[in-house]
């Protein structure tokens, strides 16, 4: 009698502990991937002024004012306003990570950066040349291809020492993880040359990723307020 009452309750417990597990995976948010392209409008931006006063959004107005404005339409993007000071904004989708980036399609994405005259002479071109493969329908295989192969080339201009952008929008989405995660300055240096900054070493407020494709690692630096001079919220890594 015992020896059947023990595995009677040995029986229950195995059911609640499986009723629970499922419970509590039925909880988690579903994650969200994107294996391919959405539909072109996904990513685009309706009213043209809207994406323009959105890129502005970037840096402060003492910057963006002043820059020149890119805005992404079917053929890709195109200026929508003249610049006078050398810097250039636009809102950057998805597609400005790597290829191998888990949100690479993401067509919530939307983050708007403002590039310093290096950067936009130098940097810049890299991001136009992957949205028009994105645009001719290009896979993420093909758009890693492509850029390795502009580089061996020399069809991508080397890049300039001092390249910098500014990203502190308050309504920048960058992906479904950080979301407006900081605001931010980034440094664009050639190579993986981390270390040379003492990026991500305790106590240090330098982050650096490094991104092979682009050939590049880029340094972020946080700031404490948004682009409109309303305090960020204090983050942690």
């Amino acid at each position: 009698m015992q020896k059947k009452t023990t595995t009677f309750f040995v029986v229950v417990i195995a059911l609640v502990v499986l009723a629970w597990a499922k419970g509590a995976a039925q909880a988690q948010p579903e994650k969200t991937s994107y294996p391919a392209m959405a539909p072109l409008d996904q990513y685009l931006i309706a009213d043209q002024n809207s994406e323009v006063a959105l890129a502005r959004t970037a840096a402060p107005a003492s910057i963006s004012d002043a820059a020149e404005i890119m805005v992404l339409g079917r053929e890709g993007y195109t200026a929508a306003a003249k610049g006078r000071n050398g810097f250039l904004c636009l809102v950057e989708r998805g597609w400005g990570a790597a290829s191998d980036d888990a949100e690479f399609w993401n067509p919530k994405v939307r983050s708007p950066i403002c590039f310093n005259p290096a950067a936009a002479q130098t940097f810049v071109p890299i991001y136009l040349m992957k949205t028009k493969l994105v645009l001719a329908g290009k896979s993420k295989a093909e758009i890693g291809a492509a850029t390795a192969s502009a580089f061996e080339k020399k069809e991508l201009p080397v890049l300039e020492p001092g390249a910098m952008c500014y990203m502190m929008s308050k309504q920048q989405y960058l992906n479904d993880r950080g979301k407006s995660w900081h605001p931010h300055l980034m440094f664009l240096v050639s190579g993986a040359v981390g270390k040379s900054w003492g990026a991500d070493l305790p106590g240090s407020p330098v982050i650096a990723a490094d991104d092979p494709e682009e050939r590049v690692t880029i340094f972020m630096v946080w700031v404490g307020d948004w682009s409109d001079g309303t305090a960020a919220p204090t983050a942690t890594r």
